[in-house]
């Protein structure tokens, strides 16, 4: 058993992680940033959940590149295949959960 008191959580680098859980290869991360990311394709699906602070996530869809802003309690889903890259506004918490070494 374990709690975690995700709004209490840093990192002393950008998209720093405490891993919560791995079942069966797929793990669940919590992670600390106040900096972009990288464009990315993970290996499999990935549930992205901001659990503090806003988070711009760029997307490319058919060649085109979109953005949406997710707040708390928003939750991203990249299906395979779907490059993207979150922006954070500042200070964010985010529960990701994706297949074990996932970029």
């Amino acid at each position: 058993m374990k709690v975690i008191r995700s709004q209490e959580f840093t990192a002393h680098r950008a998209w720093g992680a405490l891993d919560i859980a791995n079942m069966k290869g797929i793990t669940t991360r919590l992670h600390w940033t106040d900096q972009p990311y990288k464009w990315h394709i993970n290996d499999g699906e990935e549930v992205f959940v901001v659990l503090d602070g806003e988070v711009e996530m760029f997307y490319r869809e058919a060649g085109v590149e979109r953005s949406v802003i997710l707040g708390v309690g928003d939750i991203f889903y990249a299906a395979v295949g779907t490059e993207h890259v979150a922006h954070p506004k500042g200070e964010a918490r985010i529960l990701v959960i994706e297949t074990e070494g996932s970029v």
